[in-house]
């Protein structure tokens, strides 16, 4: 056991030294206790004042950030103390042990918050854990000689388990920054007072697909991969890929392109075909419409982009409603109209200017014609209640009023009986 420590750099003790390790362990204690006070203390007012400057709820944030903070303290304070002097060995293994475990889940908390999966989250954290343990009580050289030690070639190539080790760690590090790196952009973009919803939204886009082409670069370097020497590979790559993706390439240039144009934008009430709804995104590949029922459309930016869009609030959310009413021909008109006025008034959504109007429309054959017509402003809500709401306060005023709703009535004339006085052998009945 001792030799297998020796080859990772840890020194394990021949003798304790028990005053020491009594100094180590309450050292570790206390400095745990305020730890955990200090993160339970701050946590929540960080949290607060994230919430403010990034539109974060501070709710599920503040126990991640008490977490963070309990187990960065005690990584700090130890690794400051293993450091102010020199302890004997028992000791300062308790010392490194406590500053390696602060540290591991100081990064395990921090990747998680960002949203990294856990087996990406637990090896990063276990690194940081091994080499904050070996670098406190032996040093890293031993543990990366080791891991060197095993290797294998690919051409002209020698890849060593350290390596290995090294670029894993790094493209996660890089994911993690790059999907802070976004984050924080698209805050400091919704917080810029100069650019509306749609501009604010496609900044936001074009700056995440800026961030992730640099981290793609910025990755492969570090992966030690030369791109010049698959130039050929890349070329027909490339052009197969494109051949292929060129459906997806145009979908993302017209989501860019109504963006640029705002003519849909995100809460715009438009209809495309039989689908009517709002707007509640508009994505790299397609733009999500909401119905009325719940339904979720996904429609292709292409066919936006060329297919022909009614947009309900284009440069206005007002929207005109027309619901026709039939009356009978000996009903008194004038009181009809103005209970029409009355009933259409009387909805909730149906806005005071401009103001509810009745046309008579046509001379029908079992009726007078009539149209209401109304504004709302809230299509997303849907037209049908508005026309129900209206047409269900107006039947009970016809009613109270003694207006006739006519109904198709039809008159069968019999122009001639046949003859029942013969039968059928012609013979008279009598």
């Amino acid at each position: 056991m001792r030799r297998a420590a020796a080859d990772l750099g840890l020194q394990l003790p021949a003798s304790p030294d028990f005053p020491a390790v009594a100094a180590a362990i309450v050292i570790i204690g206390l400095t745990a206790l305020a730890a955990w006070a200090i993160g339970r203390f701050a946590g929540p007012r960080l949290a607060e004042f994230w919430q403010r400057k990034a539109a974060l709820q501070a709710g599920a944030l503040a126990p991640r950030l008490c977490a963070i903070l309990r187990y960065f303290i005690l990584w700090l304070v130890l690794a400051v103390v293993l450091r102010a002097g020199a302890w004997p060995p028992l000791a300062d293994l308790l010392l490194g042990l406590g500053s390696a475990v602060g540290a591991g889940l100081t990064v395990l908390h921090i990747v998680r918050g960002l949203g990294l999966m856990r087996w990406g989250a637990w090896p990063l954290a276990g690194f940081v854990f091994l080499a904050v343990l070996t670098d406190s009580v032996g040093g890293l050289t031993p543990i990366t000689e080791a891991l060197d030690r095993v290797a294998f070639t690919i051409g002209t190539r020698r890849l060593s388990l350290l390596i290995l080790v090294q670029i894993g760690v790094a493209l996660l590090a890089l994911y993690a920054v790059v999907k802070v790196a976004i984050h924080v952009v698209a805050n400091l973009i919704r917080h810029t007072s100069g650019f509306d919803p749609t501009q604010q939204l496609l900044a936001q886009k074009l700056a995440a697909i800026a961030i992730i082409a640099i981290g793609f670069f910025v990755g492969i370097d570090l992966a030690g991969i030369d791109l010049t020497a698959l130039a050929v590979f890349s070329g027909a790559l490339g052009l197969a890929v494109g051949f292929g993706l060129q459906k997806t390439f145009g979908n993302l240039i017209a989501g860019i392109i109504l963006l640029m144009d705002r003519s849909i934008k995100p809460g715009d009430v438009i209809s495309v075909g039989e689908s009517f709804g709002s707007v509640s995104k508009i994505g790299v590949r397609a733009v999500s419409i909401v119905t009325r029922d719940g339904k979720e459309y996904l429609i292709p930016n292409e066919i936006l982009m060329t297919q022909e869009v009614v947009n309900w609030s284009y440069s206005t959310r007002d929207v005109r409603v027309s619901i026709p009413v039939g009356i009978g021909y000996d009903c008194d008109v004038k009181l009809a109209q103005q209970l029409m006025i009355e009933a259409a008034r009387a909805s909730p959504r149906v806005l005071d200017t401009p103001q509810p109007v009745v046309w008579m429309t046509a001379f029908g054959d079992n009726a007078l014609g009539h149209e209401i017509r109304v504004w709302i402003r809230d299509p997303e809500a849907g037209l049908g209640s508005v026309r129900s709401q209206i047409l269900g306060r107006l039947w009970e005023l016809f009613r109270e009023n003694g207006i006739q709703v006519p109904f198709p009535q039809r008159d069968v004339r019999v122009k001639e009986w046949p003859d029942r006085s013969t039968d059928e052998g012609g013979s008279s009945a009598r």
